[in-house]
């Protein structure tokens, strides 16, 4: 899926994630793993480090949620999201349906949740952030608290000394701008495909799935325990369905094709379910 940007396509992030997080690497190779890193993902971080700022987080989620993008049903965005997939990328040679099928295919599997399955199918429409003009580190990429302190376990955390925030005293405490305890849902997050996603989808899915879309990118809360400090009691609880979520997110790419003719009602149903024909974007 193509976007404005150093990355060959934005899912070679989901790519460098994944093979961040692979089963059996050791915490202490995290460091050399970021410097054996391709030189566009390299480029793609210092431009999120830099630019996104707690003013670009606030402005951005202030200008995307009011949804008025256009309307379309659930199946109707993602046959739209298949028509911005790279065809150069040499990682895969699923369409993006296909992709999000093997997510919600791997969850129906294990016999999770009806709205857990939808979540896994739907989690990365929010991508279509790209085909508003928005630029690479706007849509993709770990996401991570803004107006506080950046945690050292964010990935390429050296980045930060170019951001403006490095340079306002409030944003370099361990709370900032925000109270302890205060809840995720008072935190400004480094907008992406998550935010957005979230506020589309949020008058539809039980609020467990809410989390998930919303936090699936933030790596430094649910992979490494950070901005503990932040969270309240409700997201504790809910953190654990963003975990449960997690592998699924990770793993599923490497999976068996899935057959969409086969599984395409099934899921057409799943989505009537929980969503009316169209929905705003």
């Amino acid at each position: 899926m193509n976007s404005a940007g150093p990355l060959d396509n934005i899912d070679q992030w989901d790519d460098h994630v994944r093979s961040r997080y692979q089963e059996g690497r050791k915490q202490e190779d995290f460091r050399v793993f970021n410097e054996d890193s391709p030189q566009g993902v390299k480029d793609f971080y210092m431009l999120n480090h830099r630019h996104q700022t707690h003013a670009f987080a606030k402005a951005k989620r202030a200008q995307y949620e009011s949804l008025n993008q256009s309307k379309q049903g659930i199946w109707e965005m993602m046959e739209f999201l298949n028509t911005l997939v790279d065809d150069s990328d040499p990682d895969t040679d699923l369409t993006q349906i296909e992709h999000n099928l093997q997510t919600a295919e791997a969850i129906r599997a294990d016999g999770h949740p009806r709205w857990m399955q939808l979540t896994g199918l739907i989690h990365d429409c929010g991508k279509v952030l790209c085909s508003y003009g928005e630029p690479q580190w706007a849509v993709v990429g770990d996401t991570f608290p803004t107006g506080c302190a950046w945690d050292k376990s964010i990935v390429f955390h050296d980045y930060f000394a170019w951001n403006p925030d490095n340079s306002i005293p409030e944003y370099q405490t361990e709370c900032g701008v925000y109270e302890p305890g205060c809840g995720l849902d008072k935190v400004n997050l480094s907008y992406g495909h998550d935010e957005y996603l979230y506020h589309v989808i949020k008058d539809y899915l039980p609020e467990e799935a809410h989390y998930i879309i919303r936090y699936h990118s933030c790596y430094p809360i649910h992979r490494e325990g950070a901005y503990g400090h932040l969270l309240n009691d409700k997201d504790r609880s809910m953190m654990e369905w963003v975990k449960k979520f997690n592998p699924y997110d990770l793993y599923s790419k490497g999976h068996a094709k899935p057959d969409e003719k086969l599984v395409k009602p099934y899921y057409q149903e799943l989505i009537a379910e929980f969503f009316p024909d169209k929905i705003r974007w």
